[in-house]
């Protein structure tokens, strides 16, 4: 199997696995020849906005936002850095779902996606986003979890 796109889930909070999660993308990437497509979840339409209303320039689409996160812009600048072909893709709604319905509107061969390890309780009551996409996506996900 070839893989020629890789989706790279990126979260505000992935600060700890952020650089961890990149390279392993980057790694595949560069080893395979595939675009990566950074991508952002924004819960809500309101998330969107409340995200613009602190950005100088964008025009408003949830990918121009997405691209102008800090958490983004240090992944595109590892992508870029490493020579790795790239885009950014915004999406709004269910993150999890999201996620997932990008991922096959894309075609993605793979998709990265970091997350904290939890207990079974943890995730019964508070769901877990990457488990949503993990059993969602149309390929295989590798899950990067915080060291």
């Amino acid at each position: 199997m070839s893989i020629e796109t890789i989706l790279l889930t990126v979260k505000r909070d992935d600060d700890d696995r952020l650089d961890r999660l990149t390279e392993e993308a980057i790694e595949l990437a560069t080893a395979t020849g595939a675009r990566v497509i950074a991508t952002h979840a924004f819960a809500s339409q309101s998330d969107v906005n409340e995200a613009l209303s602190q950005l100088e320039g964008a025009d408003g689409t949830p990918s121009d936002v997405a691209r102008r996160l800090e958490a983004v812009r240090r992944v595109t600048e590892a992508l870029e850095a490493a020579g790795v072909d790239y885009g950014v893709e915004g999406v709004v709604g269910d993150p999890g779902d999201a996620v997932a319905g990008l991922a096959n509107r894309v075609g993605a061969d793979r998709v990265f996606v970091g997350g904290r390890e939890r207990s079974p309780t943890g995730k019964a009551v508070f769901g877990s986003t990457a488990q949503q996409i993990i059993l969602s996506s149309p390929c295989p996900v590798t899950f990067v979890r915080e060291e």
